[in-house]
């Protein structure tokens, strides 16, 4: 096992790639095992993706927080466009279930909002950097060069660019939101030289979404 790692460890490719499949395979397993187990998959899923973030974070340079007002502002627009996109066009998938603990857990408010609380942490503090990590400081370069570390953030290639949003886009229900949230990231990535401030316009956006679901009762969004 400590070999593996090593070797996860000693490659660019998949110190990037191995963490984003892990927390993947762990997203699939939602509601796999009854009807409770979304919401303690989710739970698994948000604490072994901060074990992965931790493990990675030493060997992924370009994976640190960088805030300001421009991400922030595209955090925001994005999370607009997402809500405001949402009635104008059909999404994939033909899933009736949503994400609800309260009617999962009618007994129990407390567990509700633990995992409600969990959801709105796992999204804002995980999910941007497993995700950034892997479709732009990997997908995005890999596209324009198999030796992908050496094409610089802020180079922009018409192929990648259109190719990598639409890989995001199309991994989320919400398609055409994806894809136009995927070319705000990569914007903002290209723009700043790094992934950092399009984490936290990731985080920004995936925050506002659960404020919003749990305020408007949309569960719909989760």
């Amino acid at each position: 096992m400590i070999s593996e790692l090593k070797i996860v460890q000693d490659s660019p490719m998949l110190i990037r790639v191995v963490p984003f499949v892990a927390f993947l395979i762990l997203t699939m397993g939602q509601g796999k095992f009854g009807e409770t187990s979304p919401y303690w998959f989710y739970l698994v899923k948000t604490l072994a993706g901060a074990g992965l973030i931790w493990w990675m974070r030493p060997f992924v340079r370009e994976m640190r927080w960088k805030v300001d007002w421009e991400a922030v502002g595209v955090g925001i627009a994005v999370f607009a466009v997402w809500v405001g996109l949402d009635p104008l066009y059909p999404k994939m998938g033909s899933s009736t279930t949503t994400w609800n603990p309260f009617t999962a857990f009618p007994d129990s408010p407390a567990l509700a909002w633990l995992f409600v609380s969990c959801r709105i942490l796992g999204s804002t503090l995980i999910v941007p950097g497993l995700e950034e990590v892997f479709y732009r400081s990997f997908v995005y370069r890999y596209i324009e060069n198999q030796n992908f570390e050496s094409v610089p953030f802020n180079r922009f290639q018409k192929f990648p660019f259109i190719l990598t949003a639409l890989i995001f886009g199309f991994a989320h229900n919400e398609w055409l939101a994806g894809i136009l949230c995927g070319f705000a990231y990569q914007w903002l990535m290209i723009r700043k030289n790094g992934i950092g401030h399009a984490m936290t316009a990731h985080a920004v956006t995936n925050l506002l979404l659960g404020i919003w679901v749990v305020w408007k009762q949309q569960w719909n969004f989760w």
